[in-house]
């Protein structure tokens, strides 16, 4: 009778000791998350446009926005959507409020969106304490909803954590969570042990070494090399760390084998570096933001694992692809994304090789457009401008062309713009025009209409030394001309014609 017992607890251990075993032979990931507090948020379109280029293959999102779902549809990114907190009470109270989400959310997308997780709440447990015990309600509801729709083995549900709800969190050793929070994190742990599920956690070595007075060197922050003497040692493992993100994911795996769970592996959901602060945050810098993500997404993809779980996958989302200039707080918390709201990079960082996520220098693949927001007299008169003035060759906007198509103000504006932009070089200041165009990674080209900035060129281009209208200048043509390029050349020669009679009186 106990060897039959014996066989039943094994039975029921196999598939924790498999999911476990799994996050060891898979291959670590690099994602990012994608926040919209953006005043000139890309669309949709442009975001996954932006992934694409820089080989992304998994994203976070901060809630389930339906255009970004549809947006990613058929790309085979592999998403992970969020609960938002606010959200949190009424679907942990209901599992009908449940299952309705999921129905709204999750199977009106898949397949063909690639959802592979959802991130109930955001550090629940330490920016929401009176909604954590619900959290694990929550989280059991949407589950349950899952189950139901059989997608509760494709889609995991999680919720990430603060990294300081462990105390004591060095030597990694002797972490353990706050221990206040063990009634709402025993049943949490069992749940995600229980489905397969793996820990979220947000790692922040930037805060760590800001709240640390000095005892934590920069280096040790940055994943920089340290001599053998400099390295961090674990008196009562004599493991060796080496830099701040290792510890504290394995300061979590200890708090974790403290509560009896050993077998639930670790998904960092936010970690990176902000690259402007004030004055009283100098190490927030455009350098040490490179380096930070630069040495954090090498580490991860060479699946490095950490000191307590070599060669155990840690994936990990950058935050964030974005700088969100809306977010309330310092500087630095305005200045944590990769790309500014124009596609460019804010830093290109020290990353080769084909195919290699965010490797790709995305600099000079840029375009300037219209904006479809700018008022339409305003993009006339810049439009006006770029084929006089501006002296770009507007030849393939003329009727029967190959750009005459679409024949609308917006449309002719964005190619008469992007051939100016490239004719002067990107240079800063040359895609405005009064404010009516913006910068862009998105290619504009369309069937044989192949813009400037693709490579290809559908005219010639004269060269000018004339400045494009910014903010700051008049547009240089107050007349108001017809988009259809026919009228604009006629009254360009009509205007030389006339100059050329004054001139001679």
């Amino acid at each position: 009778m106990k060897s039959s017992m014996d066989l039943l607890v094994l039975l029921l251990l196999i598939p924790h000791l498999l999911a476990f075993a799994f996050s060891a032979n898979e291959e670590a990931f690099v994602g990012v998350n994608i926040g919209t507090d953006v005043s000139d948020m890309p669309s949709p379109a442009q975001v996954v446009a932006l992934l694409k280029a820089q080989q992304i293959r998994h994203v976070r999102l901060f809630d389930a926005d339906q255009a970004m779902l549809l947006a990613l549809a058929h790309t085979e990114i592999r998403i992970t959507v969020s609960v938002p907190n606010d959200q949190l009470l009424g679907i942990g109270q209901s599992n009908s409020t449940a299952a309705n989400w999921v129905s709204r959310n999750i199977l009106s997308h898949v397949p063909a969106t690639n959802i592979t997780a959802i991130a109930i709440g955001s550090e629940v447990l330490t920016t929401l304490p009176n909604a954590a015990p619900l959290l694990v309600s929550a989280m059991k509801f949407i589950h349950s909803a899952l189950v139901a729709a059989n997608l509760d083995t494709r889609i995991k549900v999680s919720t990430p954590h603060s990294s300081f709800i462990i105390l004591d969190s060095f030597p990694p050793s002797q972490a353990f969570f706050n221990r206040s929070l063990d009634p709402v994190m025993v049943p949490l742990l069992k749940f995600l042990q229980d489905t397969g599920s793996y820990f979220m956690l947000n790692v922040y070595p930037y805060y760590d070494y800001m709240k640390s007075n000095g005892v934590i060197a920069l280096d040790y922050a940055l994943f920089r090399p340290l001599p053998p003497n400099k390295e961090a040692v674990d008196s009562n493992t004599l493991l060796h760390y080496t830099n701040v993100f290792d510890a504290v994911v394995d300061a979590a795996y200890f708090s974790m084998s403290y509560l009896n769970f050993t077998n639930i592996p670790v998904v960092v959901t936010e970690s990176g570096w902000p690259s402007k602060g004030d004055s009283t945050e100098p190490d927030a810098s455009l350098d040490n933001a490179n380096t930070y993500n630069s040495n954090l997404i090498r580490h991860v993809l060479n699946n490095t694992g950490t000191p307590k779980h070599p060669g155990i996958a840690v994936s990990t989302y950058i935050y964030e692809l974005y700088n969100e200039d809306l977010r309330p707080g310092s500087i630095s918390e305005k200045n944590w994304g990769l790309f500014d709201s124009n596609g460019v990079p804010v830093y290109i960082m020290h990353l080769t090789g084909s195919g290699t996520v965010l490797a790709n220098d995305t600099t000079n693949q840029t375009y300037c457009v219209a904006k479809e927001s700018a008022d339409k007299k305003m993009v006339q008169a810049a439009l006006d401008w770029a084929c006089g003035p501006g002296k770009v060759d507007c030849t393939p906007l003329l009727q029967e062309n190959r750009c005459y198509d679409p024949n609308t103000v917006f449309a002719h504006a964005s190619y008469a713009f992007d051939a100016y932009y490239h004719k002067m070089g990107m240079a800063d200041g040359t895609c405005n025009f009064n404010g009516v165009a913006k910068v862009t990674t998105t290619d504009p080209s369309h069937s044989s209409c192949i813009y400037p900035g693709s490579g290809g060129r559908n005219g010639t281009f004269t060269n000018s030394s004339s400045v494009a209208p910014s903010s700051d200048s008049a547009s240089g043509c107050h007349s108001q001309y017809s988009h259809d390029v026919h009228t604009f050349l006629s009254s360009l020669i009509v205007g030389l014609l006339t100059l050329s009679t004054a001139a001679s009186l």
